[in-house]
């Protein structure tokens, strides 16, 4: 099976939200593999006052090319489209994302025209249940600037079947640098606000709690986000890739650490818990 939407302006977030909902998932495939769905979205350009809210609300320089996780703001719609297709099986609500890497090729401008390709991959099958990526390309004049993959998890409740055995690795990341972030109760608010993913458990306690969670979470790509601008002086002058793990949730409020060591070909870097015991994320930036 294969679907290919061609979009001709990014659709609301909010409506693609109501037919997650509304609409229906067997939550098994058929067969071995998911459908090849795409979609795409061309001459696509930021909206510079919405642009200048998430600089804000992430924590990246008022001014300078396009924030390297920008694009994956301006792809999420496409994203949704994918995950509320009805070929593709499984409720978007309760998917967890688990892992996202991005590779920047070069800087690009606030105002450019950008094409946006969006491709279903997967799945992979691991102790948790079927691990599945969102692979996002974006050109300007046909040449290739951008490109990410967005894993997600659906669990399932006995694991999947074939999965690989998951060997734990000691983490043996030493810090050169560590400072402490406040992470507001409203975080998940202004960010929803400003990328369209407004996903109940990020906004309010009551709204976690349906799903199980004690209080709202910090999304996983604004603490990446807010990784990166930390770290915006230091970012490679070149093309560079970063990739993150997302471990637990950040509940809000919370103190975390963000610790960090710079290689100079590489930046290792972790958010933990205030008391640094409980990893939030874990990932590196690499020049290219």
């Amino acid at each position: 099976m294969m679907a290919t939407i061609e979009l001709e302006k990014a659709p609301s977030t909010m409506s693609l939200y109501y037919r997650a909902v509304t609409g229906k998932k067997a939550g098994k495939m058929q067969g071995d593999t998911l459908p090849t769905i795409k979609a795409n979205l061309k001459g696509v350009c930021a909206d510079l006052k919405k642009l200048n809210q998430y600089r804000k609300v992430c924590g990246f320089p008022v001014s300078g090319s396009l924030p390297v996780t920008y694009p994956h703001i301006l792809a999420f719609p496409l994203h949704m489209e994918i995950l509320v297709n009805p070929l593709f099986p499984f409720p978007l609500l309760g998917l967890v994302h688990v892992k996202n890497e991005i590779t920047q090729y070069r800087a690009i401008g606030n105002q450019e025209v950008l094409d946006i390709e969006c491709e279903l991959t997967g799945p992979e099958a691991v102790s948790k249940g079927l691990e599945f990526s969102i692979l996002t390309r974006v050109s300007v004049g046909g040449k290739l600037v951008w490109e990410s993959t967005s894993t997600n998890l659906y669990r399932t409740k006995q694991g999947a079947s074939g999965a690989k055995e998951e060997k734990k690795k000691s983490d043996t990341f030493s810090a050169d640098n560590m400072v402490y972030w406040d992470v507001p109760e409203n975080t998940g608010r202004r960010y929803a606000k400003v990328s369209g993913d407004s996903n109940l458990i990020h906004l309010y306690a009551v709204t976690a709690k349906l799903f199980g969670f004690p209080r709202a979470i910090a999304h996983g790509m604004w603490n990446k986000a807010h990784v990166i601008g930390a770290l915006d002086e230091q970012l490679p002058n070149g093309p560079f890739r970063v990739s993150v793990a997302f471990k637990l949730p950040v509940f809000l409020p919370s103190e975390v650490q963000f610790l960090y060591a710079n290689t100079g070909d590489t930046i290792e870097f972790r958010v933990k818990d205030k008391k640094g015991e409980k990893p939030h994320l874990s990932g590196t930036i690499q020049a290219l």
